[in-house]
């Protein structure tokens, strides 16, 4: 193990845990990663050994049955299963921003029936705010969710759910009429129970199918078609209607840290192929790594590496501060995609002509990079937050 990517102030189980992952990544997940990755296998082994160390609860309090773990150890989690395979980190992600949503915002009977499920991986979760037509721009919306005694009614397209297919419950982003002046306000978040799989998994909600993507292989990303699906009212996330998108926007920023995390893995993996591959590979009598022109590039991914990482765990650390961290994750997140998008690509010119072939690890990370930079809002939308933060933090007075 080398001394990039290294995190301070760790406890001994935090150690432990990591030394754990790091163990199980480098012998159940990089030996087969790409090999189920070029099929688009669902990694159901994998799966199941995460489930086994109990990570689908690790944020999830001890009371419920989790681990009670930080959001840095959960970063720092999903950092190590990236370096393996990113589209592992990815079934964990969207099911810890509907777990942590449901324990910063649900109801005390919302919480006693889905976290402790939710915990033991029996209830996955997926989380589901984007439709086809509007992206980033949450405001626009069309999915409605109308009272119908005790049920609301949902109707819509979703786009873009990670897990949609295997996951068995959703957190859904609706537009409810509640005669409020801002568009924000007339959000609602519902937990929507369904069975896994796809097609109609419940009455009214249909799962068309994984959709086709150039990278992020093996994990479902998925549509969602609501059609008279009718849902108690007590499902609404923390029992008020109106609050949808905050309790969201609190979850996304959990997610911006993941991705951040998932950027510093891929880009870790990628430094150490780059490396290796230079110092066996010869060209003119030395190896490439006798070439300044190499070592300059190692060096320019060995810092950015640790410049994300090290900007992605303050982000982790201001959140579990309980301190306001949208302008930290942004940061990490932006930095953490486009450092990760670079390295890769420094990472695929070290191999040379051997890069664009299936049969080298990098070929799979350089299609996989490109997913960070839009997910969890694209590098504009980071800039947009950071700026206006950053306008707020540094407003003139008088």
């Amino acid at each position: 193990m080398g001394r990039l990517a290294q995190t301070d102030g760790l406890t001994d189980v935090q150690r432990e845990i990591l030394a754990t992952v790091r163990t199980f990544v480098d012998k159940e997940i990089i030996p087969v990663a790409t090999e189920l990755e070029h099929k688009d296998e669902y990694p159901a082994e994998i799966v199941e050994g995460m489930k086994a160390m109990g990570l689908f609860g690790l944020m999830i309090p001890e009371e419920y049955g989790g681990l009670g773990e930080s959001l840095l150890t959960y970063a720092l989690v999903v950092e190590e299963i990236a370096r393996g395979w990113m589209s592992v980190s990815g079934i964990i992600n969207t099911h810890f921003i509907v777990a942590y949503m449901i324990k910063q915002h649900g109801t005390d009977e919302q919480k006693a029936y889905y976290l402790p499920k939710m915990a033991e991986g029996e209830i996955r979760g997926a989380f589901s705010m984007s439709e086809p037509h509007c992206g980033s721009d949450v405001s626009a919306i069309r999915t409605k969710a109308v009272p119908d005694g005790e049920f609301y009614v949902l109707n819509g397209q979703k786009m873009w759910l990670t897990n949609g297919g295997s996951a068995n419950l959703v957190a859904v982003l609706t537009k409810t009429e509640l005669g409020e002046d801002s568009v924000y306000r007339n959000m609602t978040t519902f937990l929507v129970d369904k069975e896994s799989g796809f097609g109609e998994t419940r009455p009214g909600l249909t799962i068309p199918g994984k959709i086709e993507k150039m990278g992020y292989k093996g994990v479902d990303t998925t549509e969602m078609v609501l059609d008279g699906c009718r849902v108690p009212a007590d499902r609404i996330l923390g029992g008020v209607p109106g609050k949808g998108f905050y309790q969201m926007m609190d979850g996304v920023e959990v997610g911006r840290v993941n991705v951040a995390a998932r950027g510093c893995g891929v880009a870790q993996r990628a430094f150490e192929l780059g490396i290796r591959y230079a110092q066996q590979r010869e060209t003119f009598g030395k190896p490439l790594t006798g070439h300044q022109a190499i070592q300059f590039k190692l060096a320019e991914m060995a810092t950015k590496v640790e410049a994300a990482h090290q900007m992605m765990i303050n982000a982790a650390r201001k959140k579990d501060a309980g301190e306001r961290n949208d302008l930290e994750a942004g940061m990490a997140k932006y930095l953490a995609a486009e450092y990760c998008k670079e390295v890769v690509e420094d990472a695929f010119r070290i191999h040379g002509g051997y890069g664009f072939s299936k049969e080298f690890e990098i070929e799979r990370l350089y299609r996989e990079a490109p997913m960070l930079l839009i997910g969890e809002g694209t590098a504009e939308i980071q800039k947009m937050i950071i700026g206006r933060r950053l306008i707020e933090d540094y407003k003139l007075k008088g």
